[in-house]
């Protein structure tokens, strides 16, 4: 995980001593109170004003810990994601905006990346009234915002200071590069605390303050990161990689390993050695259930989140994750590249992709509408020698799931859910099969009065929706830019405060990831999601 981003004042000194030229448009403002975003694609400039220093911001293919004093602009094209850290959740203020220029049409932000400042609570109150000037059902109050907004951005530029870190967060540094580039070594608290000049004790507070983990816990991923690298690129036996990143004991290492992967490198290495494509998520959903990482796979921080925080780093050919259909001339040429085993992919393929896909290695075709993913599952499991495997998750799904809908029934008792989804201003109702199948089939949760006239994934306006009487609303919300614009107007008006649930406090959030995915590990995870959010716990 990266610690910060660099501050860039643009190199082109007319822009920044013209900024009367550059003519702002004001879009949103909102404060996120739930610290989480979920990734998306942007399209217009965005400013994060950090009002307590907790959370993760993701942009494009890096993480940063966010920080007090600082504020971050996010550019069009990026993709940008915020989640809590450790249990700690974001607190910040989002704002939308987009940049002209006298007669240059769309032209860069003088600033980009973070910006430290001096933070004082006139510029909170000024995020604040943004804030509330966004939600305003008055024109005039939302026009308001427009002059609100040059302010901020008057008072941030007139208040930078220079970006330099406290000398504990650069000896932090020092010692976590130290163990990047010598984790082969032996390496002890007591060595890492010298290096920064403080005491082992407060080294240890301080590290795990820093990174949100002990410097020993980060020592063990580093190394087994380093193995997994090296059983992936040679046939060198388990011992020598042992010994190579650092163990002296074999055994010690395979503990370790095992705790930090949840495998026994036997086993992982036994999988990563059959080189397989997983050509789409539902596919690498499959292969995750059954403890086996592909060689290559749908990888993007913004598509598949999920698969890519969690294995970015164990599947080394990233495959574009965008929708069926799309990209895949790009992605058949990165898999000729690489001597693959086989390739497993859904129906869902172009004619000329199939062909060109067998040319490379052996296709197995799953079929995604035909079968469930349960059959999918074992499917699967056929092609890759683990049936055992797949009984033994399908089992251990069976238990979760009998557990989860006893939770349930007796804290929801008889009232109805709604699974909705919105894609600009139409909603959307049992959106896809794998909410259909998790909510009212494995889970048996009942069905709201009013639903009968509709078919699956038929588009309602709102005041359909109001004619739905639904105690408890699972709302799924496309991330992409008209979507959240209307969300921004629907949700302070009165037809959508006059929803039941809305009233009670009972709509809840759920990510297209894995709530879109039709694959075992998805439907498992939809499981725990609706746990910790109707139940406050944990599976």
């Amino acid at each position: 995980m990266s610690t910060a981003l660099s501050l860039e004042l643009s190199k082109d000194k007319d822009l920044l001593a013209n900024l009367d030229s550059l003519w702002v448009k004001f879009r949103s403002a909102h404060w996120l109170q739930d610290g989480y975003m979920a990734p998306q694609l942007t399209s217009s400039y965005y400013l994060i004003v950090v009002k307590q220093a907790e959370g993760l911001l993701t942009l494009d293919l890096e993480t940063y810990r966010l920080q007090q004093d600082v504020v971050y602009f996010v550019s069009p094209g990026q993709t940008i994601g915020i989640c809590e850290d450790h249990g700690k959740k974001a607190d910040v203020y989002l704002m939308e905006f987009d940049i002209h220029q006298d007669g240059q049409g769309t032209v860069a932000f003088p600033l980009t990346g973070d910006t430290t400042i001096h933070m004082e609570n006139a510029m909170l109150m000024l995020c604040e009234q943004l804030c509330s000037s966004s939600r305003s059902d008055k024109a005039m109050e939302r026009f308001r915002g427009q002059s609100l907004f040059q302010e901020l951005l008057y008072w941030i530029m007139n208040h930078l200071r220079q970006a330099t870190r406290p000398d504990s967060r650069a000896a932090m540094d020092r010692t976590k590069l130290y163990i990047d580039n010598h984790y082969r070594e032996g390496i002890t608290i007591e060595q890492l605390a010298r290096m920064a000049e403080i005491s082992p004790k407060y080294y240890v507070n301080l590290f795990k303050k820093t990174y949100g983990k002990t410097a020993i816990d980060y020592l063990t991923e580093v190394r087994v990161t380093m193995a997994k690298q090296l059983m992936v690129q040679s046939d060198v036996r388990l011992r020598e990689i042992a010994f190579q990143v650092g163990y002296n004991d074999e055994f010690y290492f395979s503990r370790m390993f095992k705790k930090e992967v949840g495998v026994s490198p036997t086993i992982y290495l036994k999988n990563r050695r059959l080189r397989i494509a997983a050509y789409s998520a539902p596919t690498l959903g499959q292969l995750l259930a059954l403890k086996i990482v592909p060689y290559a796979a749908p990888l993007h921080p913004k598509w598949t989140s999920y698969y890519y925080n969690k294995y970015r780093t164990d599947i080394p050919l990233h495959l574009s994750g965008y929708r069926y259909n799309e990209d895949w001339e790009v992605k058949v040429e990165a898999l000729a590249q690489s001597q693959l085993d086989c390739i497993i992919c859904t129906d869902q393929l172009h004619p000329l992709e199939k062909e060109r896909l067998e040319r490379i290695a052996p296709v197995h075709i799953i079929p995604l509408h035909e079968t469930t993913w349960r059959e999918q599952l074992l499917m699967t499991a056929k092609i890759v020698g683990a049936t055992d495997e797949a009984e033994a998750w399908l089992n251990g799904y069976n238990r979760k799931v009998a557990h989860v809908r006893d939770r349930l029934h007796d804290k929801l008792k008889q009232e109805k859910l709604l699974v909705i989804s919105q894609f600009k201003d139409s909603y959307h109702i049992f959106p896809t099969r794998g909410m259909r199948e998790v909510v009212y089939g494995d889970l048996q949760m009942n069905v709201p009065r009013g639903v009968e006239g509709y078919h699956e994934g038929q588009g309602l306006d709102l005041e359909e929706l109001v004619s739905i009487n639904a105690d408890h609303i699972l709302l799924n919300i496309c991330q992409e830019t008209e979507t959240l614009h209307h969300w921004e107007r629907v949700q302070n008006s009165k037809q959508w405060q006059d929803l039941e649930a809305v009233r009670k406090n009972k709509v809840h959030f759920i990510s297209s990831d894995p709530w879109r995915e039709y694959s075992a590990y998805a439907s498992e995870r939809m499981i725990i999601d609706l746990n910790e959010q109707l139940c406050g716990n944990r599976t």
